[in-house]
């Protein structure tokens, strides 16, 4: 019964406090705010939870492809909300600022993680959800290049979403972003190449569309105010997402075999995270080597493998600290230089 209660409540009671800020402004959005960073890390760091197997949690919570669904319809509701509330009159502008900065983390972290694992589910109307979700980022592209490059090439120099030691955020993140770009419409041109489809079929086309609409509805939802505030939503949320391929590849590389290509994907090629509150609201992503090794593993079933390097603090709190790059090369780049020569 444990995974039933906690991946619920990790990923939707902040969501629902974020509502309440949208909607209530004041000490709501106060509340939102700290629970999105300092009662996070907080309860990552003072509570000491003891995560059941994985297989026993897999038991435990049957309805995992559910609670994505409700997950990402919530956001849709609540970013519909929160890019109205930012474009009328009814909160101030630090209680507007502090509401983007709030729901920009749960869009970027637990948003970011609905998609991700949904785009990754057999059933097409589970992959398109995600990919919905995605669009609403404007981060469309995410949906054809985490999956047909960076699962392909990780670790390697050709990935835009690895880091080679020593590049600083942001440096890496134009690279990452302008990078997955490209390499993803590449990538599906030349898959419709092979079947022999027109090249209007590119699902790019549906994300730069998509994109467009999403800016259309922001301008109805809330005016030129509003549209200014999704901007600022989005663009944070991005951060988000890239924050986290940063931090869970920095400075890791397959080695290149004797015919030339990368070793197989193993634990040793991401960064793994165990602190149990953060890693049930970003629904297991912190267990990122396991995902890496079993792509379609559903969330609840994914290990901690324990032969792999693992971060000092929680995902969340390692992208704060690589927002400022001399500190996080102090903290990571010894850590990276054992492992790869261990």
């Amino acid at each position: 019964m444990f995974a039933v209660i906690l991946f619920p409540l990790a990923t939707l009671l902040p969501l629902g406090l974020i509502a309440a800020g949208a909607l209530l402004g004041g000490p709501w959005v106060v509340v939102a705010l700290v629970g999105m960073t300092l009662l996070t890390y907080l309860l990552d760091q003072l509570v000491a939870v003891t995560l059941p197997p994985a297989d026993d949690a897999n038991r435990e919570f049957p309805a995992a492809d559910g609670l994505c669904v409700l997950l990402a319809f919530g956001h849709f509701a609540t970013l519909a909300l929160i890019v109205h509330e930012l474009g009328a009159n009814n909160l101030g502008l630090w209680a507007k600022a502090g509401l983007t900065i709030a729901a920009g983390l749960w869009f970027g972290q637990v948003g970011n993680a609905t998609a991700h694992e949904l785009i990754h589910r057999g059933p097409r109307p589970l992959h398109r959800l995600g990919k919905w979700v995605y669009i609403s980022l404007l981060y469309g592209h995410h949906t054809s290049a985490h999956v047909l490059i960076h699962h392909r090439l990780v670790a390697t120099p050709e990935d835009p979403a690895t880091a080679p030691q020593g590049q600083g955020f942001w440096a890496y993140a134009p690279r990452a972003w302008i990078g997955a770009f490209r390499l993803g419409y590449a990538a599906e041109s030349a898959r419709l190449d092979r079947v022999g489809r027109a090249h209007w079929h590119n699902p790019y086309v549906v994300y730069l569309a998509g994109g467009a609409l999403m800016l259309a509805l922001a301008m109805l939802l809330g005016g030129w105010r509003g549209l200014l505030g999704y901007l600022c939503l989005v663009a944070y949320a991005q951060v988000q997402l890239l924050l986290s391929d940063y931090v869970q590849h920095y400075g890791l590389t397959r080695r290149v075999t004797e015919g030339g290509k990368p070793e197989p994907v193993g634990p040793r090629h991401s960064w793994n995270a165990p602190q149990w509150f953060t890693a049930a609201m970003m629904l297991n992503a912190p267990r990122h080597a396991d995902h890496h090794a079993h792509p379609a593993r559903a969330f609840p079933t994914l290990r901690l493998e324990d032969d792999g390097p693992t971060l000092p603090r929680s995902l969340p709190a390692m992208a704060a600290l690589a927002l400022f790059p001399p500190l996080w090369r102090r903290v990571m780049d010894r850590r990276v230089r054992r492992w790869q020569s261990a």
